[in-house]
């Protein structure tokens, strides 16, 4: 039986077939894709380089020797790699654990196709079990969890020791349990419209076009 870690390993090699030589790849955030990095490190001289969700993968890239452009200066990218909380199984994503969701969906965004790359504790019949992320400005914290009570949500402020978790943006995150998100398209769509959210951790406008899954039996490629 392999590792968790194992599994990760091989979903972020496996991820390297959807590379294009010359081309600027999409990074994401997290454990996952810190794998793809370490395997993306072997064919850096084939990239011209990487648009990165994050600070923390911006600097693993660059500890690696890898080219890190800024996605304001870059039009479109063939392909946005990432990791996720859950995934259902229609590409449907809670993506947000490591903080850096609203990055992650500009990239998605600028991308032809996400391929997702996950061990198989992630896939999910109902997106939910996993505390939803949400980013917002501070001020709007408290009217936004009131919101999510009104629909069952039980929020909590995310910290780092005993102050506020700040992401790269400069805002906090709500964490919310409690949800069954069965509508995820309109469910992204309606909490992207309260004032104070910068973006909601349901990647369903931007979701996977390809998952890489991590099991036991190697990797299984679900598209969608």
């Amino acid at each position: 039986m392999m590792t968790q870690d194992e599994l990760k390993t091989l979903v972020g090699q496996a991820a390297l077939r959807y590379v294009e030589p010359g081309s600027i790849v999409g990074v994401g955030t997290g454990s996952t894709v810190n794998k793809f990095i370490e395997a993306l490190a072997g064919m850096k001289g084939q990239i011209a380089g990487a648009v990165s969700s994050s600070v923390a993968s911006t600097e693993r890239l660059h500890a690696l020797g890898i080219k890190v452009f800024d996605a304001s200066g870059v039009d479109d990218l063939a392909v946005y790699i990432d990791g996720a909380d859950e995934i259902d199984h229609s590409g449907y994503m809670i993506k947000g654990g490591g903080a850096a969701l609203t990055r992650e969906k500009i990239v998605a965004a600028m991308s032809r196709k996400f391929v997702c790359i996950a061990d198989d504790s992630k896939l999910v019949k109902t997106l939910g079990a996993f505390a939803l992320p949400v980013e917002v400005i501070p001020m709007a914290a408290r009217r936004i969890t009131r919101q999510f009570a009104a629909i069952g949500g039980v929020v909590s402020l995310r910290m780092k020791g005993d102050a506020p978790l700040v992401t790269d943006n400069g805002q906090h995150i709500l964490d919310v349990t409690g949800l069954k998100i069965t509508d995820p398209l309109g469910f992204e769509s309606a909490v992207n419209q309260w004032p104070g959210v910068v973006t909601v951790g349901v990647f369903a406008h931007q979701k996977a076009n390809v998952c890489l899954l991590g099991t036991a039996a190697g990797v299984k490629t679900m598209a969608f």
